[in-house]
């Protein structure tokens, strides 16, 4: 495999800039996979219906663009949790359920993976420390955002220092809901609405995810960055569920978001 086969990540600037001599990262895109059809490109999830060995060439991929081996790339069984596993020496390729990972390794990267929700990438870079969440609109709402920042505290990251970036996810313009979604969220705290703006159609409204996500992550006390994204109308590049919905395709692919701590 030539290094022209490897993807080409989208990069925070946040994360460039003050935590780029800590930790490597990326938001990868569907460029620089061998996947076809509906999962064209860089498709990384072991869950969809695309050829397995396609997959895993995928991930090796990933794996090489942090030149490390694909045993040093941890991913999850995402089932949209607050809840956070920590990533250390011992990792055997197991995929528990949680939709947040944390770590002291170095070498090791730390992936989720997303078709709309949002990739959030952390980085202490002075205790270098990194952490990686899936948040969709129940991870946003119940909590693991500041599941993520307290296990990363655990480790010995303090709270002012970390660094956090959300990569591509939904945006407000594509992002329609019923009135039940809207009144569970005023239901947890009647300022969300400012997250909701009148849509087209009767009784629904357009729903700004990214907001809700990073607003959570600075009320949380770090600083927190939105790449302001849209996964949505730019098939070219990322995977869409909703945009898979609407077309009635049987399926969709999963792009990418990984952070490592350089050795």
């Amino acid at each position: 495999m030539t290094d022209q086969a490897l993807p080409s990540p989208i990069e925070s600037p946040l994360l460039a800039e003050r935590a780029g001599h800590a930790a490597r990262h990326g938001f990868f895109t569907r460029a620089g996979g061998v996947s076809e059809g509906i999962y064209r490109g860089l498709n990384v999830g072991l869950g969809s219906k695309d050829e397995r060995e396609k997959v895993e060439e995928n991930r090796t991929r990933v794996a090489r663009w942090f030149s490390v081996t694909p045993d040093r790339l941890a991913t999850l069984h995402q089932v949209h949790s607050p809840d956070v596993v920590l990533v250390d020496e011992t990792y055997d390729g197991a995929r528990p359920q949680a939709d947040a990972m944390v770590s002291v390794t170095p070498g090791m990267v730390l992936g989720v993976l997303s078709a709309d929700c949002g990739p959030i990438l952390f980085c202490d870079p002075e205790a270098r420390i990194v952490g990686a969440a899936h948040a969709g609109w129940k991870g946003a709402l119940y909590g693991v955002l500041e599941s993520t920042i307290a296990a990363m505290e655990r480790l010995g990251a303090k709270r002012e220092n970390i660094l956090a970036s959300l990569g591509p996810s939904i945006g407000r313009h594509n992002y329609e809901v019923g009135p039940e979604f809207v009144e569970r969220f005023l239901a947890v705290d009647k300022d969300y609405g400012c997250y909701f703006t009148p849509s087209a159609k009767a009784d629904h409204a357009m729903f700004d995810l990214p907001g809700l996500t990073t607003q959570r992550l600075t009320d949380a006390g770090v600083t927190a960055e939105n790449l302001d994204i849209c996964t949505y109308p730019d098939e070219d590049r990322f995977f869409s569920y909703r945009r898979t919905v609407h077309r009635q395709e049987p399926d969709y692919g999963r792009q990418i978001s990984a952070i490592m701590i350089r050795g």
